[in-house]
């Protein structure tokens, strides 16, 4: 008998490991597609006959009839807010756009195109838009000019996407990496597809198609469409909208918490101009600064007035713990974004990890400390215990799965040999970057080549995993009574 009631013991001992084991799992989104582990492998069927491009991944050809793309900064200066326009001052270009995306064979300029239709385009991006090579925000519109979803290289139906081109990141994998390594970690982060671009007959190199951080039907983030005052919606921190309607004047910006030294505001991503009206934007503006002034009171780590019932606190402590691990210093400043359904709670989304991982100009390959604690949100929800705990017992949680050395080290191999010939490609292009463009300080800590880059990247992830895996418990210091005896009873 004794030996049943020890096998029930057991088995229930086993569940209960289960269920704890798949916690974190049923916390993060929908199924993660890694192109490298599902698309077409570039010693698979080689047809190409040496007369034109032949790439194993998908070809995006983009024609504009010789028209400029707008968007181009019209001074040379860095933060320029001047850009060029169309001749009929428009600030996209009507193009047609031809995508090739069959995994069942290469792709070449002469195929008949998986995916042709009319498109918006413009340049995009902040400093990027001062690189020679462009990032660009397009969008899919019928023969009206009217906004039409597509389905693009596997990923869900939507008009919208950007078209990232890794020029200050020489390993051309940041936002490749880093996207779907949060995309295991939280709820939602941008899908993204390696391609080709060619430019009105002209290669432009590698390029990732990704998705923006909008809402969509089935896709990108869940939330509401506006019906009467009432709406899902998705905000930015960063420089603000030209569209002053968006800008909000929440309970940080008129309390001078956000820096307005760097001109700094949150604006209304979504819902977009067509669909917001001054209510709306009224109640969006309230709605935040409702949460705001409950996360900076006294009260702030109470049950019932405290930012728990404001915030997924899981979706915020893995944001601060993927731009810590890879010193994304951008966030919590530039490209933050957050979003919020209808009767739901605050959830982060990253974005933009082209200065992680040592890449930033005057920043060292790596350096220890943490610095996510004093962004805007993070100043205030560090300062509660069970918020830092959360913090350290998640990286743990994570460092032993997708940010272990040895998965990263994996993945970055994997995507390499998936990239193959389309890396030789870009450089052939681009390559005058490894000693034309050497941004980084002191010249040193430049790569030479797409192999240095690799390894640069490699080395800071081992560097700051062994650091962050050392003094994680420092973190514990932030919501610590005798440093936050103001904010605590």
């Amino acid at each position: 008998m004794k030996y049943k009631l020890l096998g029930i013991a057991m088995a229930a001992l086993i569940l209960i490991c289960a269920l704890a084991a798949g916690a974190y799992e049923a916390e993060t989104g929908p199924y993660r597609v890694h192109q490298h582990l599902t698309g077409r492998q570039p010693e698979e069927g080689c047809d190409c006959s040496g007369t034109e491009l032949c790439t194993h991944l998908p070809l995006v050809i983009i024609d504009t009839e010789g028209a400029p793309i707008p968007g181009e900064p019209m001074t040379n200066a860095v933060g320029s807010r001047d850009f060029t326009v169309t001749d009929t001052g428009e600030t996209m270009l009507s193009v047609r756009v031809s995508i090739m995306e069959d995994e069942t064979h290469n792709h070449h300029p002469s195929d008949a195109p998986d995916l042709e239709s009319q498109a918006l385009i413009r340049v995009r991006g902040r400093s990027s838009r001062h690189f020679d090579k462009k990032n660009y925000l397009l969008r899919f519109t019928d023969a009206e000019g009217a906004y039409e979803d597509h389905e693009v290289m596997g990923m869900d139906s939507h008009y919208e996407w950007a078209l990232h081109g890794p020029f200050l990141d020489k390993s051309l994998m940041r936002n490749y990496l880093w996207y779907n390594i949060a995309g295991e970690m939280m709820e939602y982060a941008p899908n993204v597809r390696f391609c080709e671009v060619i430019l009105n007959g002209t290669y432009q190199g590698l390029y990732l198609m990704t998705e923006t951080i909008t809402n969509g039907e089935d896709c990108r983030i869940n939330i509401s469409e506006p019906v009467g005052n009432a709406t899902g919606y998705v905000l930015r921190l960063d420089e603000g909208s030209g569209t002053e309607l968006k800008n909000l004047n929440n309970f940080t910006y008129y309390s001078y918490r956000i820096s307005r030294l760097h001109d700094l505001k949150i604006d209304i991503e979504y819902p977009r101009s067509g669909a917001l009206t001054p209510e709306l934007a009224g109640t969006i503006e309230q709605d935040l600064s409702d949460f705001e002034k409950a996360l900076y009171s006294f009260d702030h780590d109470t049950k019932f007035y405290g930012y728990k019932n404001w915030v997924d606190a899981d979706s915020f402590a893995d944001y601060f713990i993927i731009n810590e691990f890879t010193q994304n210093y951008d966030a919590g400043a530039l490209s933050t974004y957050l979003y919020k359904d209808i009767g739901g709670k605050y959830r982060m989304v990253v974005w933009d990890f082209n200065n992680s991982c040592g890449n930033y100009e005057d920043i060292p390959v790596w350096m220890p400390g943490f610095q996510m604690q004093g962004t805007l949100w993070q100043w205030m929800l560090t300062k509660d215990e069970e918020y830092c705990r959360k913090i350290i017992n998640r990286y743990r949680h994570w460092r032993d799965s997708v940010l272990s050395e040895e998965y990263l080290m994996d993945y970055i191999d994997q995507v390499v040999a998936y990239l193959g010939p389309a890396v030789q490609r870009n450089f052939q292009r681009l390559g005058y970057s490894f000693e034309g463009f050497r941004p980084l300080l002191p010249d040193s800590r430049n790569p030479d080549s797409f192999a240095d880059a690799v390894e640069d990247l490699k080395e800071f992830i081992r560097q700051r995993g062994a650091w962050m895996d050392e003094y994680i418990d420092v973190v514990q210091q932030y919501g610590h009574p005798s440093v936050n005896k103001r904010y605590n009873h």
